[in-house]
């Protein structure tokens, strides 16, 4: 039986740039339109997003049929909410909300096998292709080419990033701007200095202690993103996309009409507009 290495960590290890796109969307021919569209892999959230179990499982099948990996960020919860995403054959998990090493050590027991963690053992899903992988070759398939990224996004968390980033077993952090300057009261705002510094700190962490550092997205210029150690870059989200393409397309047409000689149409708005 043959095993899907990760791509994401393939051109990582590889010294080279990965990218994924945040998926909000419950349709599988979302992720499939990133996957065409060349990203490495697909962000899919359970943290923020009301996905259901089988829905994400479609979502994960589909970023197969494209070679892709995906990242599924889950809820903050028990062992089973941390292993049924990888059950269900994605590449990692994005765990949200870390806020010291103990965790981090609680993280990678829980979804790591032997002689990393002690995640429990059952091939009969996807992940071990339904017991036909050899046993040999699951755990290390799970434990080589799977991806932990553990999310920071808190003051108090920062204060811990370093012990965070010695625990062995995990491989990336995520820096969250968006919670982490809501936390100063400067919601939004991710060129304050603190965040700025905060941002600084985590990525300074993860190279120091042999992780990689994640960007949620262009947070900064891209060229200092990349000086200060980023190497995984979400490149924005597909409603985001979306919403921009459509106002991009109505502006088109707005400004057709209001071209034309007065009393020529009639004109309506959106309330959103």
């Amino acid at each position: 039986m043959t095993t899907r290495p990760s791509r994401i960590l393939q051109r990582l290890r590889a010294g080279a740039l990965a990218t994924s796109l945040k998926i909000n969307l419950s349709d599988p021919r979302v992720t499939e339109i990133a996957g065409l569209s060349g990203v490495d892999g697909v962000w899919l959230c359970n943290e923020h997003v009301p996905n259901d179990w089988i829905g994400l499982e479609n979502q994960i099948r589909a970023a197969r049929v494209h070679d892709i990996d995906t990242l599924v960020r889950v809820s903050r919860g028990s062992y089973s909410d941390y292993i049924r995403p990888l059950e269900a054959g994605a590449t990692g998990l994005i765990v949200p909300h870390v806020a010291n090493a103990d965790e981090a050590r609680q993280i990678v027991e829980w979804t790591r096998f032997h002689p990393l963690g002690k995640r429990a053992l059952d091939g009969g899903n996807i992940d071990g292709q339904f017991c036909l992988l050899p046993l040999e070759d699951y755990l290390h398939q799970s434990n080589t080419e799977r991806i932990v990224v553990l999310q920071i996004e808190s003051p108090e968390a920062l204060e811990h990033a370093e012990a965070i980033a010695a625990v062995p077993g995990f491989d990336a952090l995520l820096f969250g701007p968006g919670d982490f300057s809501h936390r100063l009261g400067q919601p939004g705002k991710l060129d304050a200095p603190a965040v700025v510094a905060a941002r600084k700190r985590v990525a300074a962490a993860a190279r120091a202690h042999g992780k990689f550092a994640m960007t949620a997205g262009l947070i900064a210029p891209f060229d200092v993103l990349i000086d200060e150690g980023y190497r995984l870059f979400n490149v924005g989200a597909d409603v985001v996309g979306l919403a921009s393409y459509v106002r991009q397309r109505l502006d088109v047409i707005t400004q057709a009409a209001d071209a034309l000689p007065p009393g020529k149409i009639a004109r309506s708005h959106s309330p959103y507009a």
